[in-house]
């Protein structure tokens, strides 16, 4: 009985998992660009006029984020919505947290069932495989624990908006061709899956750098990949020109969306160019590349979570090694070998974007998380490929090997109160009641922001938003000592 359903034990994980990642995504407190990109600010208005960076492209105009303006649009969207369908079922305070723990579950929810989709082949959420897939993977998207070091869904909800929903999506994207390429299936796109892509490649190329950085490494590497190969085997009694046209037209049709995906994300990193947020902090790009190796060093040292992430790894693509060659096992050697190039071509180009104040040494869990959402998926790959043929005794060892490892990961991810949004509720709810127009508060926490406010001509746009969510029943200033 329990060998035939032993897939149902990992779905009760799987739940067991998603709702208390739920509940943990409703005690963060809110960051401090949540207002400045819902109400928005002043610098942030540009954006929301101009999709595709006409403004830079033909005006040579400079404003924050002129090629993030799907990030920018569904947080203004969701936030100015969601948090007010809520008011009928919870209080308006309440209604944000909900609101910022379902967009994250949401987008957590997704990232699994794309690497889950990918790595077992199956849609079926039900079916054991699938299960096993996502069971593997699941425990590695760490709300606390190793959050700070290799987290996918960010404490601050923006920030999650900006990178790890722009990812979920971009797999969305890859999924595909990912399938084709893991499973030695027929790359089949259907003409709605054809329009599918090329609106998902244009929200992409605009939403943020995290998935048009990806796209310029992943997609031109393919379609130079692929129209070798086909060149390769042409014959070799004409022209080289030639050749390389008869290569050309023998690309398969779906790769043309990479190609339109790069133009898209080169026109995009172009605009990028006249992001005013470039010049608030700045760093020559020798520097830069100077702090590079110390940022790699304390990723990997920072906290045990990366470098048990990469033993796991690192053993189950050793014991790939050792078993005999089938196509199956040379597609998940051939995947580990191209996931070790695209992680080391990222992390050098991570340089080349730029230099934020808050990323002392470049690296960072969110500028490198497609490089965490590959390992990740790697490591759910190789594991579910050895569970699935290793010998039943090796198979049990090795079992156990993964189940310590992730259970480490599942029974580190526990709730710290210091992290959580008690504070800032209760300071919430002294503003709330507070009669005076401007309302000193203790500086116990941070409200709504990075810092505590000590100026209170600082805190209007926090309040401006307080009172469209209902929290105040008027826009209050506020200071904190």
């Amino acid at each position: 009985m329990l060998q035939r359903n032993w897939h149902y034990l990992l779905l009760l994980f799987l739940l067991f998992d998603f709702g208390y990642s739920f509940w943990h995504y409703l005690q963060f407190p809110l960051d401090g660009d949540l207002a400045p990109v819902v109400w928005p600010s002043e610098p942030y208005t540009p954006v929301l006029h101009d999709p595709f960076g006409l403004g830079p492209l033909l005006r040579q105009e400079r404003y924050p984020a002129p090629n993030r303006f799907f990030a920018h649009y569904f947080l203004f969207a969701y936030f100015r919505h969601v948090p007010l369908w809520l008011h009928p079922v919870l209080s308006p305070l309440n209604s944000l947290y909900a609101a910022c723990a379902l967009l994250k579950l949401a987008v957590h929810g997704l990232l699994v069932y794309v690497l889950a989709v990918a790595i077992s082949n199956q849609r079926n959420v039900l079916s054991p495989g699938f299960l096993l897939a996502a069971a593997l993977v699941a425990p590695l998207f760490q709300t606390a624990g190793f959050n700070s070091q290799m987290g996918v869904v960010d404490a601050s909800i923006t920030y999650t908006g900006f990178y790890a929903l722009s990812m979920s999506l971009l797999l969305l994207f890859f999924l595909p061709f990912l399938r084709a390429a893991l499973h030695g299936e027929p790359l089949r796109v259907s003409w709605l899956s054809y329009v599918g892509l090329l609106g998902l490649a244009v929200v992409l190329a605009f939403h943020g750098t995290a998935a048009s950085s990806t796209g310029l490494v992943v997609c031109p590497a393919v379609l130079l990949l692929s129209w070798y190969r086909a060149f390769s085997l042409l014959p070799a009694n004409g022209s080289v020109l030639t050749r390389s046209r008869q290569a050309l037209g023998q690309l398969p049709r779906p790769l043309l969306v990479f190609g339109l995906f790069s133009a898209f994300c080169l026109y995009s990193m172009y605009v990028g160019l006249y992001n005013l947020e470039n010049d608030w902090s700045t760093l020559p790009i020798a520097q830069r590349y100077g702090r590079l190796p110390l940022g790699v060093y304390y990723q990997l040292t920072g906290k045990l979570g990366f470098p048990m992430l990469l033993v796991l790894l690192l053993s189950s693509a050793y014991l790939i090694s050792r078993q005999p060659r089938t196509p199956a096992s040379t597609r998940v050697r051939t995947a580990l070998k191209w996931a070790a190039l695209f992680a080391l071509a990222y992390v050098l180009l991570l340089p080349l974007g730029g230099y934020r104040a808050y990323r002392e040494y470049i690296l960072r869990r969110d500028s490198i998380l497609p490089v965490t959402l590959v390992l990740i998926g790697c490591f759910g790959l190789t594991a579910h490929y050895l569970l699935t043929h290793l010998p039943k005794p090796a198979r049990w060892r090795y079992a156990a090997l993964v189940g310590v490892g992730l259970g480490i990961f599942t029974f580190t991810d526990r709730y710290k109160s210091s992290q959580g949004n008690a504070c800032e509720r209760d300071l919430f709810a002294r503003l709330a009641q507070s009669p005076a127009p401007i309302v000193q508060l203790p500086a116990t926490c941070t409200m709504m922001d990075w810092q505590p406010l000590t100026d209170y001509r600082k805190s209007e746009l926090n309040g401006w938003m307080l009172h469209y969510w209902g929290i105040t029943k008027t826009p209050k200033l506020y200071y904190q000592q």
